[in-house]
């Protein structure tokens, strides 16, 4: 068994100890959007420093449990907050979360982020359905020995995000009349935003929105035969695009201003989703 497997049965056998939900969907709250847990009927709470072997988050605004419960009667578990490779950690343990989740019972992953905008016509506080991305510019999780337990050598990333989760989405911002935005994310590094030239590098590769999270969780989903769909939430125009400083505050800001509607949107889009 690889160290990799090693560490997340260690993990999962720290989650059984204290619970025994299994739930269908998997979600993580990005940046400021981890009042949505609010809404959910919780069973379990775990602090991730409870759990054996796994990364803890440090950046502000993001809590560091996970939340067993249900959304509307959906049974589901929740990170409030993710770990991101910028806080020094592999990219393996940025991903450990995920894996840990589909090993619990999930099979679909619900990603959320807070994101700058490139696409033409946005602005702060839109949601943009994302349809694809590109990581390349980050290491892929599935560098090194091949987690055979998890999944394939080589999976292939043509659908990274479910089209059928992505219609899910659509229609339940058409019943809630949101005007939803479509796009490419593009994960960068961080900690660092993105320079200038860099956000029009990015928008000329096809970006429309651009973050320090989501694709690398997207990639090792895939893998272990996941479905995978995501939202994010614009808290700014990417560098260039505005004519003000960007901030971890703003980003917190625009989600606490569009709380509302996001969390209605999660809510609605979890209760059309078909787990089978």
């Amino acid at each position: 068994m690889s160290e990799v497997a090693q560490t997340l049965n260690a993990c999962l056998a720290s989650v059984r100890g204290k619970t025994d939900f299994h739930p269908e969907i998997a979600l993580i709250l990005g940046s400021g959007l981890g009042n949505y847990a609010q809404t959910v009927r919780v069973e379990c709470e775990i602090d991730y420093h409870d759990i054996e072997g796994f990364p803890v988050s440090t950046v502000v605004g993001h809590k560091g449990k996970f939340l067993f419960g249900f959304v509307e009667e959906v049974p589901v578990v929740i990170m409030q907050g993710r770990v991101h490779y910028y806080e020094g950690y592999s990219m393996t343990d940025v991903v450990l979360p995920t894996r840990l989740m589909g090993m619990l019972g999930a099979r679909i992953l619900f990603l959320t982020n807070a994101a700058g905008g490139i696409q033409d016509g946005m602005q702060g506080g839109d949601l943009m359905l994302i349809t694809d991305q590109i990581s390349s510019f980050v290491p892929s999780p599935l560098i090194g020995p091949n987690v055979d337990e998890l999944g394939t050598r080589f999976p292939d990333m043509s659908h990274i995000y479910d089209e059928e989760l992505q219609n899910a989405v659509r229609q339940a911002a058409r019943s809630l009349s949101i005007d939803l935005k479509e796009g490419v994310y593009a994960q960068f590094a961080g900690p660092n935003y993105e320079s200038p030239a860099e956000v029009r590098m990015a928008k000329m590769l096809g970006a429309d929105a651009v973050g320090m999270s989501t694709a690398c969780e997207a990639i090792a989903a895939v893998h272990m035969g996941m479905r995978v769909c995501g939202i994010s939430c614009i808290s700014n125009l990417a560098a260039g695009l505005s004519k003000h400083t960007l901030s971890h505050r703003e980003v917190q800001e625009t989600a606490d201003r569009v709380a509302e509607m996001f969390q209605q949107l999660v809510t609605e889009s979890i209760r059309r989703m078909k787990t089978e």
